[in-house]
């Protein structure tokens, strides 16, 4: 019988893909593994981990950041109910290890797997941990981090910087991503998996400002489906060749065709930038928790690696300007990539899959008198 991995995370694509990355890895290492994602109904995880083909076990969970009044104990009256229900799964698959990914649906799962003495990781993408895992970390058994600017925020002897996980296909060599050198230049535009409002208008605007080169431009731009249609059209209406999507599946693809990337700083996209050596336009989320985007895409342009926009100051000039330097500075560019590069951990997924394969190893090793057994918890209750 395989070793059993339970991994707990969900809500957003940058707290689900680094879990579907392990999960990949864990797998990859071993077919017997068996792996099962926690997360709600109401998350990306209900759509997403079906196609993967992963088995999802959903709970009773919600955010407590930024709620008020009702709202805010609706969010709390859900915390223990979401921790039965965590509780009971674990007694009844009895995993080797649990991992953490981040969001609000992990402090449930986490917590009831520290009662139950079953080991713990814990993932911390951003540089600025959000609420959930600053507490959690405090009863992991170990903390990977992306990183290095947020081990201050965990105990020490815990923690180790590994980098982000992300797909294996960007974590191929280098020359498989060398800059396109025809052109016309290459721009892909993200906004995450649900588009972004403020960017899609922006680049529209910037359309103005560039049409004297409309025909060294071509422009990948994953809009969200809100925006679709008015941000196709307007692309045809001012006469710019354009591949516009609501959400892109071929990611690694377009990051390889790519000379320039505009789009927002969470830590998975930030991940894929600099694994794939792309300079970028970074334009963090204003509203992201503890305004975690801006603190990880100072870190990109303080390398050197790409520049920051922050929301309010999206205009199409603005956007212009970013582009036409881009493509007026090649040297320059390419030295920015060097530095993007230089930021990108390939190997973070291995890193994380020996981590928790060490964890399972030792816990395997504990005489059994160290072990809280299912017997025991139940009389607690």
């Amino acid at each position: 019988m395989g070793l059993k991995v339970v991994i707990a995370g969900g809500g957003t694509g940058g707290h689900l893909f680094p879990g579907i990355a392990l999960a990949k890895a864990l797998k990859g290492h071993d077919m017997n593994t068996e792996i099962t994602f926690v997360g709600t109904k109401q998350g990306i995880e209900s759509k997403v981990l079906p196609r993967e083909g992963f088995n999802l076990k959903t709970i009773i969970s919600s955010g407590l950041l930024g709620k008020t009044g009702i709202s805010k104990w609706v969010s709390w009256c859900k915390l223990p109910v979401g921790t039965a229900q965590s509780m009971c799964f674990l007694i009844r698959n009895k995993p080797n290890l649990v991992v953490g990914v981040g969001g609000y649906v992990s402090a449930p799962l986490v917590f009831s797997a520290w009662l139950l003495r079953v080991p713990i990781l814990i993932h911390e993408q951003n540089a600025f941990p959000g609420m959930a895992n600053k507490y959690l970390g405090k009863i992991a058994t170990k903390i990977a981090t992306s990183f290095k600017e947020s081990k201050k925020f965990f105990p020490k002897n815990k923690v180790e910087v590994t980098g982000n996980m992300i797909h294996e296909k960007l974590c191929q060599p280098r020359e498989n991503f060398a800059p396109p050198s025809k052109q016309p230049f290459k721009i892909l535009i993200l906004g995450g998996s649900q588009g972004a409002h403020s960017i899609n208008i922006g680049i529209i605007e910037a359309l103005d400002y560039l049409s004297d080169r409309k025909k060294n431009i071509h422009i990948t731009h994953q809009t969200g489906e809100a925006d679709y249609e008015y941000i196709k059209s307007q692309y045809c209406e001012k006469g710019f060749v354009a591949n516009v999507i609501p959400f892109i599946t071929d990611m690694h693809l377009q990051y390889r065709l790519a000379s320039l990337v505009i789009c927002r700083s969470g830590a998975t996209t930030i991940a894929e930038i600099t694994a794939a050596g792309r300079v970028s336009a970074l334009i963090p989320f204003p509203y992201a928790t503890n305004n975690h985007q801006e603190h990880n895409a100072r870190i990109i342009e303080t390398a050197n690696a790409g520049e920051v926009i922050l929301d309010n100051e999206i205009s199409g000039e603005r956007l212009a300007k970013s582009i036409t330097r881009a493509m007026d500075e090649p040297e320059n560019l390419r030295k920015m990539e060097d530095n993007s590069y230089q930021l990108g951990s390939r190997d973070a997924t291995e890193k994380v899959r020996k981590i928790c394969e060490d964890l399972m190893k030792k816990e395997k090793n504990k005489p059994k008198s160290s072990k809280l057994s299912k017997e025991k918890i139940m009389s607690c209750f």
